[in-house]
């Protein structure tokens, strides 16, 4: 990130144009300034001054600052890439979704607001400064670039260090006067075992300080609190992605743009105690060594590095180790980026689960049955690598009746990652699992915080009694994510029902919980959090206000809707809802959640035969949701429209065979005479 100016601008602001989606931006300088003629918030075209570049290569994005302190990324972008390459063009970072400016992608509004989804990781000591009263930030910064105390925190006593060197009077310390010393592979070697053919560090890797520290950048995560400072546990800080469909595939191959640090979790060679810098020089940025060097430092060349294993023609693509162990997803329609769970190929996955693999990737013009098929000629067997957990996981298997299982076995696997453990425990329904809660009891005892923090999330549609059980110990967690969790699961729980202990621990918990929501305050999402908070506490009026500035905050955030008509359904303002439901519906017409919400405010009005239309739309828009079909079905059978209900039933129940809900459904039509 840099001041806009003749040395930091890359792009041809010549007077060049780009057409896009029926508007022709136009980009020129005047009197030593960089401007754009685009569509601004209105839809009308206007004059923006660029103030600030972001990134050199393979793009450059351009930041224009408003009055009240947003700062916004234009989504057309620089491709800095060679002509030869494609690049030296402008281009738009959207192109197949023809984005207008009542669109949520559109630059001027929240998704691309640069205090909130950028700062943090592109400058050094950030201080968003969001003032939620008068809706205005005034962000500030150590440093517009990430500098050294990005990774080693405040460099004064490093200074202090250097001084004393300059004095000749230097003491002898280890930490050369730096808060957060990176030293994770000192003294550490990796030896080759010649039988297997792989290293082994002569050591395991005592912590996650290293790969914490660059996790606060490199990897999908919200922020929850400020001021994070590098050496500090990142759940304090970060609440981190779990390997959930769409940012993951079943098997956890990068699906979405996930930045690497989830990815490499999941890794053997994180297991095996790999660390960042092994393979990454953290003050260049480069690889510590070019092509399959770099992996032959631990891998025995002569094993790995042949016809005999990669099957492939020397110095071809496919003899590359990163062409098959880090296939490359592209982001921002010019950016590849390696998918650092560092997997074997796994073709056969691809016929029965429908993930992708390596081998057609660059084989397009060939089936993953053939790619399947010469992997186990190859080696006399199907490649089975680190990752397991791809069953459980996967969308097509999502209502079978062993699903629950896999997910719990996976949960209970000492095996797994961690990041997996987590994520199968955010996945298991504790509401058809009658087994779900030993697995639980035993994920919210775990030393992992991650797994810890994966346990929490199904028990949001826990009974209160077992809420209070199974998360009123983790509001005195060591890491403030999983305390957050908590008061978030325990919020509708009445306060008598906890501990004496419990009750104090909460309310310390509860107040990290609302300064996490008032410093994502900028954020539709935050003031819902918010809101839907101080509902369940019983304060109808902040819970309102809080999910109406939602509103205003960010118009296409659905949940903002649904929350309030909530809200008003808790307090008995069901008119309120059917308005509040009806505006959203008037911004996403094509929501499901919406139509299925609505549907439902209706049947409480009364009005059943209204609601029945929502509910058809709300199972057309959302064919995949088994409570959706549900409803539509029972709606129906009240309305007496038993022979629609019951087709309408048995499909639901072809596509969700492991529902309850609606097989006891369709036996109670059985049971009344509708055969």
């Amino acid at each position: 990130m840099a001041d806009a100016a003749n040395g930091t601008v890359l792009g041809k602001f010549d007077g060049a144009t780009f057409s896009y989606s029926g508007v022709t931006s136009t980009f020129f300088k005047r009197d030593g300034r960089f401007y754009v003629r685009t569509d601004g918030r209105d839809g009308h075209l206007a004059e923006f001054q660029i103030k600030y570049t972001f990134g050199v290569y393979p793009l450059q994005q351009y930041l224009i600052q408003f009055p009240d302190g947003r700062i916004q990324a234009l989504s057309i972008a620089w491709d800095a890439r060679q002509a030869q390459a494609g690049g030296q063009r402008w281009f738009h970072l959207y192109p197949a979704e023809h984005v207008t400016h009542d669109d949520e992608l559109h630059w001027t509004r929240p998704s691309q607001n640069w205090n909130f989804m950028c700062a943090d990781c592109h400058s050094t000591g950030v201080r968003k400064n969001y003032d939620a009263a008068a809706d205005r930030f005034d962000t500030r910064w150590a440093e517009l670039n990430v500098g050294c105390e990005a990774c080693h925190g405040p460099g004064s006593r490093h200074v202090e260090w250097a001084q004393e060197g300059r004095n000749a009077s230097r003491q002898t310390t280890g930490d050369r006067g730096l808060t957060a010393v990176l030293d994770e592979r000192r003294s550490v070697t990796w030896s080759v075992d010649v039988r297997s053919g792989n290293a082994v560090r002569s050591a395991p890797r005592a912590t996650d300080r290293e790969i914490d520290v660059c996790a606060q950048c490199h990897s999908r995560r919200g922020q929850i609190a400020e001021g994070y400072r590098a050496g500090a546990p990142l759940l304090d800080h970060y609440l981190p992605a779990l390997l959930n469909s769409p940012l993951y595939y079943a098997d956890g191959q990068q699906q979405a743009e996930v930045y690497n640090y989830a990815s490499f979790l999941e890794s053997r060679m994180y297991a095996k105690g790999v660390t960042c810098s092994d393979c990454h020089e953290p003050h260049t940025g480069k690889l510590r060594l070019e092509g399959n060097a770099l992996c032959s430092g631990c891998h025995l060349a002569s094993k790995y590095d042949s016809a005999e294993h990669h099957h492939h023609a020397p110095r071809s693509a496919g003899s590359a180790c990163v062409s098959c162990h880090m296939p490359a997803a592209t982001y921002m329609i010019v950016d590849p980026r390696r998918d650092h769970s560092l997997r074997i190929p796994r073709p056969d996955r691809s016929v029965s689960l429908g993930t992708p693999n390596a081998c057609n990737g660059c084989h397009a013009d060939r089936d993953a049955r053939w790619a399947a098929a010469r992997v186990e000629t190859w080696f006399g067997h199907s490649a089975e690598g680190f990752q397991r957990f791809a069953p459980a996981f996967s969308l097509a298997h999502l209502q079978t009746r062993d699903r629950q299982a896999e997910l719990r076995d996976v949960a209970r696997d000492a095996s797994q990652p961690p990041i997996a453990r987590a994520t199968a425990l955010s996945q298991i329904d504790i509401s058809s699992d009658p087994e779900a809660v030993d697995t639980l009891a035993l994920g919210v005892r775990d030393p992992a915080g991650i797994v810890r923090l994966g346990a929490l999330q199904p028990l949001r549609g826990a009974l209160p009694n077992l809420r209070v059980q199974l998360a009123e110990p983790l509001l005195s967690d060591p890491f403030r994510a999983v305390r957050v969790e908590a008061v978030s699961v325990l919020a509708p729980v009445p306060a008598e029902q906890l501990s004496a202990g419990g009750r104090s621990a909460f309310e310390r918990a509860a107040g990290e919980y609302v300064d996490t929501q008032r410093y994502n305050a900028d954020r539709a999402e935050g003031r819902v959090s918010l809101g839907t908070f101080y509902g369940s506490r019983g304060n109808a009026s902040q819970g309102e206000a809080e999910l109406k500035a939602a509103i205003r905050v960010d118009p296409f955030f659905v949940p903002a809707y649904v929350n309030l008509a909530d809200l008003y359904r808790a307090f008995g303002r069901d008119a309120d809802g059917e308005r509040t439901l009806r505006d959203g519906l008037a911004v996403a017409p094509g929501n499901g959640v919406l139509q299925y919400a609505l549907g439902l405010a209706l049947v409480r009005l009364k009005r059943t035969d209204e609601a029945l239309a929502h509910f058809e739309h709300a199972s057309t828009l959302d064919p995949d949701n088994a409570r959706f079909a549900y409803t539509y079905g029972v709606a129906l059978q009240s309305l007496g429209q038993v022979a629609v209900a019951k087709t309408i039933l048995e499909r639901a129940l072809t596509a969700h065979p492991g529902d309850s809900d609606i097989r006891a459904a369709l036996m109670s039509l059985t049971k009344d005479g509708h055969p």
